[in-house]
């Protein structure tokens, strides 16, 4: 079965378009059109409902989908097993992603010492939102994903990873600083935010929300997307915000930032594991995986 058709029908079943499939395989759309129809006319029934805004496997395709699935995923273990060779090292490309709380400072940390501990294989972390990473694990872009929420998606799993605790940063000789502070307080004072999608801004909508407030109950004057942007603007004293402690371990401990905490939230939570639906792991994540395992606290 030529793996190449299988990959472009999984693409356009997972993107529910002819062209944003295209895209992302690097060529044509009339290509990719093409493989879908020789595996149409191959299995001689339709496996793409076309007729609506967006292309909908139908129920041989959904069939089909699932084993192409494995069979590509096999398809990655050979390759792997073949260029890891006789000395049975890892080798090959591991991608994983994470979002920015994770991904900034325990886990590039672990994978560096990863890579350390195979020399053979290439590591490369990719950091984006916490929805972002998600998608690109359910699309199989990334290997596996490391997030500080777990949004429903149908196309991925989730397992705890690590414990983190999320603070109140502050610049220092905040009024804040060093101190738990009650919500009432936290209303007076301007809140900078990180972007739709951040985990952590999930994590205080929801905290928020149990204690009878939202998001705009408080002063948020600044949202400013990247984390670096948020903390590099608590720092030069525009405000608090919201942080991952394990993001600023650093800033707290030269004195750039002090931390503080809110009475009436729960600010302890959960670092996810996201795995694709239905996907086994390749040799490279499963052996990340132990690595993890030994290093992180339980």
């Amino acid at each position: 079965m030529d793996t190449r058709q299988l990959q472009a029908f999984c693409e356009v079943v997972e993107r529910k378009s002819f062209s944003q499939a295209a895209e992302r395989l690097g060529v044509t759309q009339p290509a990719v059109s093409l493989q879908v129809r020789a595996l149409e006319k191959r299995f001689g029934t339709q496996l793409l409902d076309r007729s609506g805004r967006r292309v909908e496997p139908t129920e041989a395709g959904l069939r089909l989908y699932r084993g192409a699935q494995r069979l590509l995923q096999l398809e990655e273990e050979i390759v792997s097993e073949l260029q890891e060779g006789a000395t049975g090292e890892l080798a090959g490309q591991f991608e994983i992603g994470a979002s920015t709380g994770p991904g900034g400072v325990v886990l590039a940390q672990l994978l560096c010492q990863f890579a350390e501990a195979h020399p053979q294989l290439q590591v490369a972390l990719s950091v984006f939102d916490t929805q972002t990473v998600v998608e690109r694990v359910a699309d199989r872009s990334l290997q596996l994903g490391v997030v500080g929420a777990a949004p429903r998606h149908r196309g991925v799993e989730y397992e705890p990873f690590v414990r983190d605790t999320v603070i109140l940063a502050c610049p220092p000789g905040h009024v804040f600083a060093g101190r738990t502070i009650t919500l009432d307080e936290l209303k007076h004072e301007t809140l900078i935010i990180m972007q739709e999608g951040a985990g952590v801004r999930q994590m205080i909508d929801d905290e928020l929300h149990r204690a009878g407030l939202r998001l705009r109950d408080l002063d948020v004057r600044l949202e400013l997307g990247l984390q670096e942007s948020v903390t590099s603007a608590v720092r030069g004293g525009y405000g608090v915000t919201f942080i991952s402690r394990s993001s600023v371990e650093n800033d707290l401990a030269a004195g750039t930032l002090v931390e503080a905490h809110v009475r009436e939230l729960e600010l302890e939570r959960e670092i996810y594991l996201v795995r694709s639906a239905g996907r086994a792991e390749t040799r490279a994540a499963r052996a990340f995986l132990e690595f993890a395992k030994g290093r992180l606290p339980s």
